[in-house]
């Protein structure tokens, strides 16, 4: 008994310690890869000021140039990069191709720069996962431990472009099987989480932070509570919108018979238009808007309209349908940021800072499934003070979304109601929802009681 006790110790300690190791490696050489990529995309938006016309001018052809690039070079590079990674655990044991690494670098870089409505996170998680996908090939892993360290790389990747290192790893591992935490692989992530945040820190990258503490009551109380449930179904719905117009954008474009490249010329003259028409806020990142609707004076953010967050969908959809590079994350930051402005607006002008702060993360919890991780981003980005209001409007999103989401590889395994039927196990996009059958049953009863009511009344 004693024996068998000791050699599972030793196991644990022994696989402990081989995990510890692997992850700090993983995540330092992710940290030094995604500081690279941040910085290379500060340095592109300072040399494109330098242009004698507005720099959005130059995206149709880079867009035609990008899709080019991925096309010829690295064709799973292809797309808003998250996707990609949690298709690759799910059919292929983790297996990335390496060439991902600078295609994806370069590719998302240029449609930032020309002002393509994309992010940062979905690439660099990519980044993270091809990397990590690469060294295990050096290394010559098992695909079980391929897939760990992999799933160890998107975590890296999103805790050193997020700033927000236990949000990043949880979100690696949340975002893979919907209502599932591997927890097998959770510790992996949150140590390569903290190497690559730490290692971008070290080498220069600054992140900002919103603390609402210092300039904002937001203490428990009953008509806020009742606001927050509000805006929980309110973000709920912008997160459906998200999902469901992305989805009809990429697939519309996907069906027009022309060849790819006029497709993106076109994709890319239309943001344009829409830059030139409604303001160059729509296209790029976005993070200035988003700061503003994040501050406390309302003056910041006194020339945003309500529908900025319909614009920015737009633009993003049309900016990946059209062969794009980029991440959707920080679309659907902008998203989530400026519909809880708009929510606050309408609702409650003492608190319009704090919705915009919750709607950041709640439509984050519904678009990508992962209300858990959108919670503890919450606390590292705002601060404790907002934790109970984000925890509950980030779970109300993230149900009221249904099952949904703008990573179609992302695997069921829990339903999100028991009045609904669902096979566990399907991959999203190929889920079948329908009344669960004993409530069918029960609304059918209903139904013809109210018919048979209404005959008799009219004879």
């Amino acid at each position: 008994m004693i024996r068998r006790h000791i050699t599972e110790q030793t196991a644990i300690f022994l696989s402990f310690l081989k995990w510890m190791i692997l992850s700090t490696v993983t995540g330092i050489i992710i940290g030094a890869i995604v500081t690279l990529f941040l910085k290379t995309i500060h340095l592109g938006e300072g040399i494109r000021s330098q242009l004698p016309f507005p720099y959005y001018y130059t995206l149709p052809f880079v867009l035609i140039f990008v899709v080019w690039l991925i096309k010829t070079f690295a064709p799973s590079a292809e797309g808003h990069g998250t996707e990609k990674v949690i298709e690759a655990v799910h059919k292929r044991h983790g297996k990335i191709d390496l060439k991902v690494v600078p295609i994806k670098l370069v590719a998302t870089v240029l449609t930032l720069v020309a002002g393509g409505s994309v992010g940062k996170e979905g690439p660099a998680g990519q980044i993270g996962a091809a990397s990590a996908s690469g060294l295990s090939d050096l290394l010559r892993f098992s695909d079980a431990d391929r897939k760990k360290i992999v799933i160890c790389g998107i975590s890296a990747g999103f805790a050193s472009v997020f700033g927000t290192p236990i949000a990043g790893a949880i979100f690696g591992v949340e975002v893979l099987i919907i209502g599932v935490i591997l927890y097998d692989v959770l510790l992996p992530s949150f140590i390569a989480g903290f190497a690559a945040f730490t290692t971008a820190q070290f080498l220069g990258i600054q992140y900002t932070y919103f603390d609402f503490h210092y300039y904002q009551s937001v203490s428990l109380d009953i008509p806020l509570i009742v606001k927050v449930i509000g805006a929980g179904v309110f973000f709920g719905l912008v997160s459906d919108i998200i999902v469901t117009f992305m989805n009809l954008i990429h697939k519309g474009i996907e069906k027009i018979p022309l060849n790819l490249y006029i497709k993106a010329f076109i994709a890319g003259t239309i943001v344009v238009v829409i830059g030139i028409l409604f303001g160059d806020q729509y296209l790029g990142l976005g993070m200035e808007t988003i700061k503003d609707t994040l501050n406390p004076d309302p003056y910041f953010a006194k020339d945003l309209p309500w529908y900025a967050f319909l614009l920015k969908t737009i633009t993003s959809a049309l900016t990946l349908g059209g062969g794009g590079s980029g991440g959707v994350i920080t679309p659907v930051f902008y998203i989530g940021a400026t519909s809880g402005h708009a929510f606050g607006m309408w609702f409650d002008y003492q608190h319009i800072a704090l919705f915009a702060a919750l709607g950041f993360v709640s439509v984050l919890a519904g678009a990508t499934n992962a209300p858990i991780a959108a919670t503890i981003m919450a606390v590292e980005l705002f601060g404790l003070e907002i934790a109970h209001y984000a925890a509950l409007s980030a779970v109300i999103s993230f149900l009221l979304t249904g099952h949904r989401s703008i990573f179609p590889s992302q695997i069921l395994a829990m339903r999100k109601s028991e009045m609904l039927e669902i096979k566990i196990g399907e991959e999203i996009e190929k889920a079948e929802v329908e009344l669960e059958k004993k409530q069918f049953s029960k609304f059918q009863r209903i139904r013809r009681r109210i018919l048979r009511k209404k005959k008799e009344r009219g004879l």
